[in-house]
């Protein structure tokens, strides 16, 4: 994957890979040891299923392995980004 500021990131809607919306990215989580990026902290759509995602308080966890492509949206692996 391309490199990418995490500031142009930012408030960027986050899509499943069947173009359904999941919700807007509020933050992401970084193991400061390893430096590699653990999930992206999203604000979920009110349509979201919540219960069938990680979640971390009011955010959808979804773990980076499952993002498949940052453009104007960011696409992330159903499959992958389910609980």
């Amino acid at each position: 994957m391309a490199r990418i500021f995490a500031k142009n990131l930012s408030k960027k809607n986050v899509m499943s890979s069947d173009g359904s919306v999941i919700g807007v990215l509020y933050n992401i989580v970084m193991d400061v040891r390893t430096g590699k990026l653990v999930n992206l902290v999203v604000n979920p759509d009110m349509s979201v299923d919540k219960s069938r995602y990680q979640m971390d308080g009011n955010y959808v966890l979804i773990d980076f392995s499952a993002v498949r492509a940052v453009r104007d949206f960011i696409v992330v692996d159903k499959k992958e980004a389910m609980a």
